[in-house]
């Protein structure tokens, strides 16, 4: 956009049909299109062929006019930079003079037009598009880089390297003092870190304005750039901080949505580390002279709307983008910047697993991915390409998260070492996770894996009680050790297992929508609880007894089922009863995840006698934690020293007082309960026009999505959410399945998890679930 605003043409349908026809020889309907000073005209000919007419400012020169010409040819040889197209006229000419009823003349020119919708009305704007118009305009600059024109060397408001003299030249317009001052803020910085390094900047000619509404997508999320008005040879790195700026409008989270921009351009046309370093602030640089100069402007023509088309937003991201410490800005783009070294190809990854790695060892999606970086929600493939991650729980607070990170790097530079050793952190962290626990739960052990702590409940159970028999859920899976998989019939009864060992017993699954109770039944909780009461009452018809009952506090693998009420209080009554422990295993489902709860087993009103902990207390890190009475430690205390060589070790309880750290100081639990009923409110809506869909479950970030392929049979669509999975991921969705049908969608993503990733998995889900009814 040029600062001049003078001699705008002001020509009527009429006029435009009469150019069209005159110059270029075809029939047309003409409809006016906003325009900041030209004048721009959409025209349809009765052959339904589609064109813009584009009517200039007389303060636009012929020489402006050919650079646009000249640098839409020169991207027109790549079929995939889709750009408007100068049509000649009769006679051959790129550009033709028209005059108006008062007898002033302007030029004017008919480019292609290009079907879809403005960015800033297209949803969703999934992270795979914003990575999309990354790689476009980065393929574009690459286009562009040699391409040279005396016209591009011009001054212009719109240039980055001019905003301070253009913003101190029209500051006053912005009436509001707190304005000002947010401006001036922004301009400081940018006068601070940037000018001294303008001239150590790659330049070039760029397109200089990829705003929200020249940015065109199609239904396909095909990319589109339209208006080469702002044309200019000014810093390159310019041309992705006016996207981003644009890009930032209107999004919760700014800088996530920035980070996928900047990671597809960079994948192409790689950032140089000044650039890295500088472009934060470029970005709202660009914004405040976009509000200055719409003030500005305003004043000048306050009929035209179309000048302060963004003020609004603007005003909202630069208010948010104060807040921001700069050098957490700076951080998450340069990790958007982060290219591996190029490594082995997939193919060749999947040969060497192949030959060297276990054959038991399975990979994800027919096509799978290598993934090389993680960060909050998100994982990255070895292109750049970004996915929502809605599966990972193991990376509780987030991929990477850098308080999780620094710690684990810091301890490790320090000192790390083993039990035998006295250190503060233990007990620091002992202390830290006690308090989130009831009482009597005040004696920990600390291991590497949920499989361990699981392990070592047993352990625990048989030393208090002197019993071995364990009553388990049927579908259950608590870890892969031979303990386990001894009392998990999500394995012993699966391919390859052997069956039920003697000692275990299986209770029916106390599944609200499959089993023989539903959610309609208000005793559906105690009447799946009487068939623990007859387990027991089995054994003792053999003067036996158990030793305990174990569960999650949700079922993982079970397909995301929410315990009817009150069956935990009543099987662990029974239990009890009987001289048995109750093991609460809350590896998948603790840490704050439903929302309503710290841990699973608070939402059915009990207090378990061991808790197994795993997964989510390290985000990545392997370990994990026991949780029992003093009374049954006492019992394990009986002349065996139990040793764990990595178990609590410094390292590991420094990332564990992290990760509870960040819980609570970034409200993640919170997070979760919001964030999950707002994406169980949307999966529901979405159940009501998807007969597909024949439950939606869950409690905060903890949810699943069974399929049928008859909601009175409920038979189950296996293929379906195979189908659906795999459909997803092509959207940069990262969905799984689970459930002894293999027919629930599980969705257990990072509790960073946002609404809008919410409103888009919600979205690009009801697109897969047509897909997949229409091949039904």
């Amino acid at each position: 956009m040029s600062a001049v605003h003078l001699h705008r043409p002001r020509f009527s349908v009429e006029a435009a049909q009469g150019i069209a026809w005159k110059m270029y020889g075809f029939k047309a309907l003409a409809r006016p299109l906003p325009s900041y000073e030209d004048q721009n005209f959409y025209l349809i000919t009765d052959s339904g062929a589609q064109f813009v007419l584009k009517i200039s400012s007389a303060a636009v020169s012929p020489e402006l006019l050919d650079l646009q010409n000249q640098a839409m040819t020169l991207l027109a040889v790549d079929e995939t930079l889709r750009c408007p197209q100068v049509c000649p006229t009769q006679s051959g000419e790129l550009m033709t003079a028209v005059t108006d009823e008062a007898g002033s003349q302007y030029l004017a020119r008919i480019v292609t037009y290009l079907p879809g919708t403005v960015l800033t009305k297209y949803q969703p704007q999934s992270p795979k598009l914003l990575h999309e118009i990354g790689r476009f305009l980065g393929q574009m600059d690459n286009r562009l880089a040699a391409f040279t024109h005396p016209a591009a060397h011009r001054l212009s408001d719109w240039d980055v390297r001019h905003a301070s003299a253009a913003i101190r030249r029209h500051l006053s317009a912005i009436e509001q003092p707190e304005r000002q001052k947010l401006v001036e803020n922004f301009l400081a910085r940018y006068e601070t870190a940037v000018l001294p390094h303008l001239s150590h900047l790659r330049a070039s000619i760029i397109h200089n304005d990829a705003n929200e509404y020249n940015l065109i997508i199609s239904p396909a999320d095909e990319v589109s750039l339209i208006d080469f008005g702002d044309l200019v040879h000014t810093i390159t790195i310019a041309e992705l901080a006016v996207a981003a700026a644009y890009i930032m409008l209107n999004k919760p989270d700014p800088l996530a949505a920035v980070a996928h921009l900047v990671g597809g351009y960079h994948a192409v046309h790689p950032l140089t580390k000044l650039e890295q370093e500088l472009l934060y602030y470029l970005i709202p640089i660009r914004l405040c002279v976009s509000v200055v100069m719409s003030a500005h402007l305003q004043k000048r023509e306050p009929e035209n709307r179309y000048i302060s088309i963004s003020a609004k937003p603007a005003w909202e991201t630069l208010a948010m983008l104060v807040d921001i410490p700069v050098e957490q800005a700076q951080e998450a783009l340069r990790r958007a910047c982060y290219t591996p070294p190029i490594g082995l190809s997939k193919a060749e990854i999947l040969d060497r697993r192949q030959r060297h790695l276990g054959q038991s060892l399975s990979v994800s999606y027919r096509e799978p991915l290598k993934i090389v970086r993680g960060t909050g929600q998100f994982l990255y493939d070895e292109g750049g390409r970004p996915y929502l991650d809605c599966v990972n729980n193991v990376c509780h607070v987030g991929h990477s998260h850098p308080r999780v990170v620094e710690a684990a790097v810091r301890q490790m530079a320090l000192l790390n070492t083993n039990t035998r050793y006295l250190h503060d952190s233990i007990i620091h962290y002992a202390e830290r996770l006690l308090a989130t626990l009831p009482d009597p739960l005040s004696v920990c052990f600390f291991v590497n894996s949920g499989s361990e702590a699981n392990d070592l409940a047993l352990r625990l159970a048989w030393a208090h009680t002197g019993r071995r028999d364990i009553i388990v859920l049927d579908g259950a899976y608590h870890g892969n050790l031979s303990s386990l998989i001894a009392i998990s019939p999500y394995k012993f009864n699966g391919p390859g297992g052997q069956g039920k060992p003697a000692h275990t017993h299986i209770a029916p699954m106390p599944d609200p929508y499959r089993g023989p109770y539903r959610a309609d039944d208000p005793q559906a909780g105690s009447k799946y609880a009487a068939h623990v009461a007859d387990i027991i009452a089995d054994l003792g018809q053999r003067d036996a007894a158990p030793a305990a009952f174990i569960a999650e506090s949700l079922l993982g693998c079970g397909g995301q089922i929410v315990l009817p009420d009150g069956y935990l209080a009543e099987a662990y009554r029974l239990v009890r009863a009987a001289g048995g422990v109750c093991i609460a295993d809350e590896v998948q489902v603790g840490l704050g995840r439903v929302g309503t709860h710290f841990w699973g087993f608070e939402m059915q009103g009990v207090i378990p006698d061991i808790v197994t902990i795993g997964k989510p207390i390290g985000n990545g890190h392997p370990l994990a934690a026991v949780v029992t009475t003093p009374e049954i430690a006492q019992s394990f205390h009986n002349g065996m020293e139990y040793f764990n060589t990595f178990g609590g070790n410094p390292v590991s309880c420094a990332v564990g007082l992290a990760v509870l750290d960040v819980i609570e100081e970034e409200r993640l639990q919170e997070n979760a309960r919001r964030v999950g009923e707002h994406f169980l409110a949307e999966l529901r809506g979405l159940m009501a026009k998807r007969p597909i869909i024949g439950d939606v479950r869950g409690r905060g970030l903890f949810i699943g999505v069974e399929l049928v392929r008859d909601r009175a049979t409920l038979e189950p669509a296996a293929a379906a959410a195979t189908a659906v999975i795999e459909r997803m991921k092509e959207h940069g969705i990262l969905l799984s399945a689970d459930g002894p049908l293999h027919n629930v969608l599980k969705i257990k993503p990072p509790i960073v998890f946002t609404e809008e990733n919410a409103d888009l998995v919600a979205t690009l889900l009801d697109q897969a679930l047509s897909d997949t009814d229409e091949h039904r």
